[in-house]
């Protein structure tokens, strides 16, 4: 709606153009004159007006095709036509009210219906505009919501891939900062640590797969919160094997120290575990290798289908050692034992050849933290 009204009146009389725009502009309202059927067209998409009375018989294009024009026109807002017709003329007026038109006067117009008429048509005009204008904030609002929910969901499913092997607290510092770029491949020093079941093959030969499956659960269910509450990466699970490793993604001071204190803690609750299930006539125990170097890091896999993983010699040393290693051992390379000398107490192993290694590798065992 203009502020004012604007009112188009076409009729191709001047002198019924004359009287209804005088009693128009007396009512307050802005007029514009239309002289016929196509100057009607013209003046509608030039004036975009809020009401037009429109004469049915008109030279060149009656008032029953311009109706049909204008309501078929979807560029057009809503704008309520009202047709000027003689009394005799029911079936125009029928026809009219076909083509769109939403009310008609019958001429000549006196000026008690024709202003009350014109109110009437502004009101539905006002209230359409009001109704429109509300859509549009509303579908303005859900384009926004929609937004922001698939903004949430993308940040949902990339905390949710993330902490498949990141602590949750690293993995919503990740999404936040949207440094989505750490995780692209590249090269880091890092400590690794693989530890395992003692007795599980042999477990897992007679026992039968539900078991099996019961006692992986209850053993990774102990093993990941400690994980995450050292902030160490999970590489992966393979069967009772899990591979761990710190300073990556994210750097810390001291990769080697939280993967011993990490081993310590695994062998503390696995402990108590391996007891549970001794007392089920369950032979089981634990041991782990740790080992420190550089590491090729990055997501390996495809789209919807990856891993983020740590490739190098470190990795199969670390797994080598914790094959070597005995229920209780956590066995670490030189390097390692030498980062945590201030914090544990380790006794020298000597020298090993570790499956699938050239060079033998200096082996020490971790025997306690110290007071």
């Amino acid at each position: 709606m203009h502020t004012t009204p604007r009112i188009l009146v076409v009729d191709d009389t001047p002198e019924t153009r004359e009287i209804m725009t005088l009693r128009l502009q007396q009512q307050g309202y802005d007029v514009v004159i239309g002289v016929d059927g196509e100057d009607a067209l013209e003046k509608v998409r030039a004036e975009q007006p809020d009401l037009v009375l429109l004469d049915i018989m008109m030279p060149k294009l009656d008032g029953i095709s311009v109706t049909k024009r204008l309501k078929a026109d979807p560029s057009l807002p809503f704008i309520p036509i009202v047709l000027l017709t003689a009394k005799a003329d029911a079936k125009d007026v029928i026809a009219g009210l076909d083509a769109g038109a939403d009310d008609y006067l019958t001429k000549p117009v006196d000026h008690g219906p024709l202003v009350a008429r014109v109110r009437s048509m502004l009101r539905i005009k006002e209230l359409h505009d009001q109704v429109q204008n509300k859509t549009e904030e509303l579908a303005a609002l859900n384009r926004t919501l929609e937004s922001r929910v698939a903004a949430q969901v993308d940040e949902i499913e990339r905390v949710s891939r993330l902490k498949r092997f990141l602590a949750p607290q690293i993995a919503e510092m990740i999404v936040s900062s949207s440094e989505d770029g750490i995780l692209q491949s590249h090269r880091r020093d890092i400590a690794v640590l693989f530890c395992d079941l003692r007795g599980f093959t042999a477990f897992a030969e007679v026992a039968e797969p539900e078991e099996v499956i019961g006692l992986l659960r209850e053993y990774h269910g102990l093993l990941v919160p400690l994980v995450h509450g050292h902030e160490g990466t999970i590489d992966h699970f393979q069967g009772d094997g899990l591979m761990v490793f710190f300073n990556d993604p994210l750097p810390c001071p001291d990769p080697a120290q939280r993967a011993v204190q990490l081993a310590l803690s695994m062998h503390e609750v696995v402990a108590s575990f391996a007891e549970d299930w001794r007392a089920r006539g369950r032979q089981i125990g634990f041991g782990a290798g740790i080992a420190q170097g550089f590491a090729t890091l990055g997501q390996i896999g495809v789209k919807g289908c990856a891993v983020y993983s740590a490739i190098g010699t470190v990795a199969n040393v670390a797994s080598r050692l914790s094959a070597e290693a005995k229920d209780g051992q956590t066995l670490v390379t030189a390097r390692v034992a030498a980062a945590v000398r201030d914090i544990v107490d380790a006794e020298n192993l000597g020298s090993m050849m570790l499956k699938g290694l050239s060079r033998p590798t200096e082996v020490c065992n971790i025997v306690r933290l110290k007071k």
